[in-house]
C-alpha cells in the first residue's frame, strides 16, 4: 500500500472509482455488510437507527460529530473470534489491538468478554490499567519504548514485552534486572512479507522501523543475545506483516519463514519456542465491493498454516496469538455530521462537482488524507427520492486535503442540517483525531436498545487550552 500526501486532490485526475449505487434506494440500504448489524432505517421518517436509537435523538443530545458504537455487534464480533480460535490442538490468546480505539470502559468490556489487550505506548498501558485489566494480560509493543514506559510495564507485571530492536533488549534486561524480576518477551521478526487487502509482496519489505531483518540474519542476533540475559525469559517470536488483509496468502509465505527460523534456532540453541503471535492486520468492508473473509475462515488457514509448517519442521505446535484490532471495532462504529456549505465548481470540461462541507473532517478522520482510505456514506436524518448526485464530502479545515469521502453518491436535496452518517469509522479515526485549527474532538458514546453509555465525551474550549501556559 502507498501512503499518498494529505496534498490537494481535484478534477478528475485522482478520482476515486466507487461503487455507484444503481437507485437512490440502494444509496440509503444498511444491509450491505458495512454498517454495523443493529443500524436500520425507520420505515416512517426514512432516519437511520442505531441499535433502535433515532440519529436525530443522538445529534441532538450530544451533537456533531459524533461516533456511534453499536454495543451488541461489538460483543458478537468478540464472540466470533473467541469461537473461530477455539482449537484445543493449537490453543490461541486474541489481543485486542488498543492502538484502533481504546478507552476505560472500551478495555473493561474487552476483559470483561475475555480478550487480552495489546498495547504500544505507556498512555495505552496506563488505559488498561485503569480498567483493572490485569498486567499478564497485556503484551506491550513499540518500536521506542521509553525507560519509563519499560519500568512502567514492568511494574505492571505485563504479560509480554515485544522486542523490537537491540536497544530494546537492552533498555527491557536492565530494567527486568533493578525489578528483580524475569520478563517474559518475544522477539518481533520482519519476515520480509508485506500484505496489504488483496495483494501481498514476499520480497524486499525489510527497509522499515520494526523489528529484526530474517534475511539480514538480525533476527538470529536477537535470538542469541536475549537467551543469554538472565532478566529475559524468551516465550517466542513476533511476526505482522500488514494491515486490510483479505486473504491468507501472505501469512502462508511468512509463517513458512518464521517457523522456519524457530527451527533452525532449535537446531542452533536447543532453544523450543513456545509461543507464535501472527500479529493482525485483517481487513473490513469500507465499501459494498469489499470482500474480506470471514473470521471463521481466517482462523481455519491460519491454523492449517502453522500446523502444516511446524509438522514439515518436527516442531511441535507452539501456542498462538492474534491481535486484530480494527476486525473487531472497526465495523461497529459510524460516525454522524450536520452538513453545512454545500457549493458545485466546476471541474473543466466535465460536469460539476457538489461539495458537501460538514463540521468534522480530517481532525477526525485522517485516514482519507493519509491513505487514500474510501468510505461508505448515507444521508441519515431522513429518506429522499431525489436523484443521487456525485459528491465529494469534506471537512471544514484550512486544507484542500481536508476530505471525508473522495467520491460518494447522495441525494439531490441533500439540504443545510441534514446528517450524514459515514460507515466502518470505529478502528483509528477517533484514536488519531486532532486538535487541528484548534478544533475539539468529537464524543464517543456506545448505544444498545433502551441504553447510550458515553465513553468519551466532547473536549470543550477550555479543554484545548488546558495545557496552554499562556
Amino acid at each position: 500500500m502507498r501512503a499518498h500526501p494529505a496534498g490537494p486532490r481535484h478534477g478528475d485526475e485522482h478520482d476515486h472509482v466507487t461503487h455507484r449505487p444503481v437507485s437512490v434506494a440502494e444509496s440509503l440500504r444498511t444491509d450491505n455488510g458495512v454498517w454495523s448489524a443493529n443500524v436500520t432505517r425507520d420505515e416512517v421518517s426514512g432516519a437511520l437507527t442505531i441499535a433502535d436509537h433515532d440519529v436525530r435523538e443522538l445529534t441532538e443530545q450530544f451533537g456533531t460529530p459524533l461516533l456511534v458504537m453499536d454495543l451488541d455487534d461489538l460483543r458478537e464480533r468478540v464472540q466470533d473470534y473467541q469461537a473461530a480460535f477455539d482449537d484445543p490442538e493449537l490453543p490461541t490468546d486474541i489481543y485486542y489491538a488498543g492502538k484502533a480505539f481504546l478507552s476505560v470502559q472500551f478495555a473493561r468490556w474487552l476483559a470483561d468478554e475475555g480478550l487480552r489487550i495489546d498495547v504500544c505506548t505507556g498512555g495505552e498501558l496506563a488505559c488498561a490499567l485503569r480498567a483493572d485489566v490485569p498486567g499478564a494480560d497485556l503484551l506491550f509493543h513499540g518500536n521506542n519504548k521509553s525507560p519509563v514506559e519499560i519500568a512502567e510495564a514492568i511494574d505492571a507485571g505485563v504479560g509480554r514485552i515485544v522486542l523490537d530492536s537491540f536497544e530494546d533488549i537492552a533498555r527491557v534486561a536492565f530494567a527486568a534486572e533493578q525489578a528483580g524480576v524475569v520478563a517474559p518477551v518475544l522477539v518481533r521478526v520482519t519476515a520480509g512479507v508485506e500484505a496489504h487487502t488483496h495483494e501481498f509482496i514476499a520480497t524486499a519489505h525489510e527497509d522499515q522501523k520494526f523489528g529484526f531483518s530474517l534475511a539480514a540474519g538480525d533476527a538470529r542476533e536477537a535470538v542469541a543475545r536475549v537467551l543469554n540475559l538472565p532478566s529475559l525469559e524468551l516465550r517466542g517470536l513476533h511476526s505482522h506483516i500488514g494491515s486490510q488483509i483479505f486473504d491468507a496468502s501472505g501469512f502462508e509465505v511468512a509463517c513458512a519463514r518464521v517457523i522456519g527460523l524457530m527451527a533452525q534456532l532449535r537446531d542452533e540453541f536447543g532453544h523450543e519456542f513456545a509461543e507464535l503471535n501472527l500479529g493482525g492486520g485483517l481487513g473490513i468492508k469500507y465499501q459494498p465491493s469489499d470482500q474480506p473473509l470471514s473470521v471463521s475462515e481466517i482462523a481455519r488457514d491460519l491454523r492449517e498454516i502453522v500446523k502444516r509448517e511446524c509438522s514439515a519442521r518436527g516442531l511441535p505446535l507452539p501456542r498462538l496469538a492474534f491481535e486484530p484490532g480494527r476486525a473487531i471495532v472497526g465495523p461497529t462504529t459510524c460516525t454522524l455530521y450536520t452538513v453545512g456549505t454545500i457549493k458545485q465548481v466546476a471541474t473543466g470540461d466535465g460536469p460539476h462537482r457538489t461539495y458537501v462541507s460538514v463540521d468534522g473532517g480530517m481532525s477526525d478522520n485522517i485516514r482519507t488524507a493519509l491513505y487514500d482510505a474510501e468510505y461508505t456514506v448515507t444521508l441519515a436524518s431522513r429518506s429522499s427520492d431525489a436523484e443521487l448526485m456525485r459528491c465529494r464530502v469534506v471537512g471544514k479545515h484550512c486544507e484542500s486535503g481536508d476530505i471525508v469521502v473522495t467520491d460518494a453518491w447522495l441525494p439531490s436535496d441533500l439540504a443545510v442540517d441534514d446528517v450524514l452518517a459515514v460507515a466502518a469509522t470505529g478502528a483509528y479515526n477517533r484514536s488519531m483525531a486532532s486538535n487541528y485549527n484548534l478544533v475539539p474532538r468529537p464524543p464517543v458514546i456506545a448505544v444498545r436498545p433502551g441504553e447510550i453509555v458515553p465513553l468519551i465525551r466532547r473536549e470543550t474550549t477550555d479543554d484545548l487550552f488546558a495545557c496552554d501556559l499562556g
